[in-house]
């Protein structure tokens, strides 16, 4: 009995260290948070340090940028979207790659955007132009139509 009481305490313990530990990791990734908040969930804190995941927007300057009329391609993802994070590494350097600058919005963390910009599923990549949405990649897809839309439509 004395056996099964030590070792239900050592269990205890253990949860409790990871649980602390956790905490205080999450606390360090958060230092430089991107998002106007510190209520991230897990899997956004998860990715603060991808760079796939740079140059995160917030929705009123995502609102700002687009009411300027000036040209945005902007990648609707959520952090939890098996789909997304298939299609974001592929995304990110075929952008670069193309010198097209894609601001992301994050759309677990702000779920306005689904109302907003008319969101049907994630991923979404939508090219913004003179204030009026121009066009959309709805889903995953393959790399060469990834880049049919960035010669059609964002590099036109």
């Amino acid at each position: 009995m004395k056996r099964l009481a030590a070792f239900g305490g050592i269990i205890v313990v253990v949860f409790i260290l990871i649980i602390v530990l956790t905490n205080q990791s999450n606390k360090t990734k958060m230092a430089d948070n991107p998002y106007d908040k510190t209520n991230l969930r897990q899997s956004t804190i998860d990715l603060l340090k991808d760079p796939n995941y740079q140059n995160i927007i917030m929705p009123d300057k995502l609102k700002e940028k687009i009411n300027t009329g000036e040209p945005v391609t902007v990648y609707f993802f959520s952090p939890e979207c098996s789909h997304c994070k298939e299609m974001t590494p592929r995304l990110i350097p075929l952008a670069k790659k193309n010198g097209v600058k894609i601001v992301k919005y994050n759309i677990l963390e702000y779920d306005q955007g689904w109302d907003d910009y008319s969101i049907e599923a994630t991923p979404t990549l939508v090219y913004f132009k003179d204030g009026k949405e121009v066009a959309r990649l709805l889903g995953s897809h393959p790399d060469d139509e990834i880049q049919a839309f960035f010669d059609q439509v964002v590099l036109k």
